[in-house]
């Protein structure tokens, strides 16, 4: 497992936690201490998740927007906790994190899903995010191609 994937999971597990417990702030740093110790004791990229986590966080009422947009059958509250965790990380490294690419964003979250979600929660996924990709998030995340100076009379 990368662990880049590691950290996804951990952060994961850490905003369930915190969805599952009324969504504490004050309790955050705490629960992603105990799920460092609990699941990657010498894990080393900690900046990676909270910056995920962080990242949720701050823009979570936008992020839930793009989720009731796009799980048109499914309103929010009735989204399994960890398949709307899932979800808002994905939409978030889709939608407002520059530096990940779409595909590793819907593909990551994919993985997580088959691996803590429900018979389903893989296909889920895979449909709500790919329809946000579709429809938004290349108008987010175009890439500039830099110009090769040399080529330039």
């Amino acid at each position: 497992m990368s662990n880049r994937h590691l950290a996804r999971t951990i952060a994961m597990q850490t905003l369930f936690s915190w969805d599952f417990n009324g969504k504490q702030e004050k309790n955050l740093s705490n629960l992603i201490e105990q799920n460092f110790k609990q699941f990657a004791p010498k894990f080393d990229d900690h900046g990676f998740v909270k910056s995920i986590i962080n990242g949720v966080i701050k823009n979570e009422a936008e992020i839930d927007r793009y989720i009731i947009k796009y799980a048109t059958e499914w309103p929010l509250d009735q989204i399994t906790i960890v398949d709307r965790n899932i979800l808002r990380i994905g939409v978030y490294e889709l939608v407002f994190d520059k530096d990940i690419p779409a595909k590793v964003a819907i593909n990551e979250a994919i993985e997580i899903a088959k691996a803590f979600g429900g018979e389903s929660s893989g296909k889920f996924v895979n449909g709500v995010l790919g329809a946000i990709y579709k429809d938004a998030a290349p108008a987010f995340k175009k890439e500039v191609k830099p110009v090769d100076i040399n080529a330039v009379a």
